[in-house]
């Protein structure tokens, strides 16, 4: 199994449309247990599903909260004009 093949299996599995048969899920695991860029990936997914199931806020930088603030705010402003 390729990178590619691995990724694009992921992402169909991932979006419900794919079911892996055992001889899939082995070489799916034989690929990441030699494939560092792989399992970086498949990592990053876990976390991110594990962070979204545990609905746990995440507190910004309060500079980046500043900012992304400002940036909201101005576009919903140019878009719908100021609040009264």
């Amino acid at each position: 199994m390729t990178c590619e093949e691995l990724l694009k299996a992921l992402n169909e599995y991932v979006d419900g449309t794919l079911d892996l048969t055992e001889a899939e899920c082995q070489q799916f695991a034989e690929h990441l247990a030699g494939c560092h860029p792989c399992q970086v990936v498949v990592d990053n997914i876990r976390r991110t599903i594990r962070l979204y199931k545990e609905g746990e806020p995440y507190p910004l930088p309060p500079e980046f909260e500043r900012r992304l603030h400002s940036a909201l705010k101005r576009q919903w402003e140019e878009k719908f004009g100021k609040a009264t």
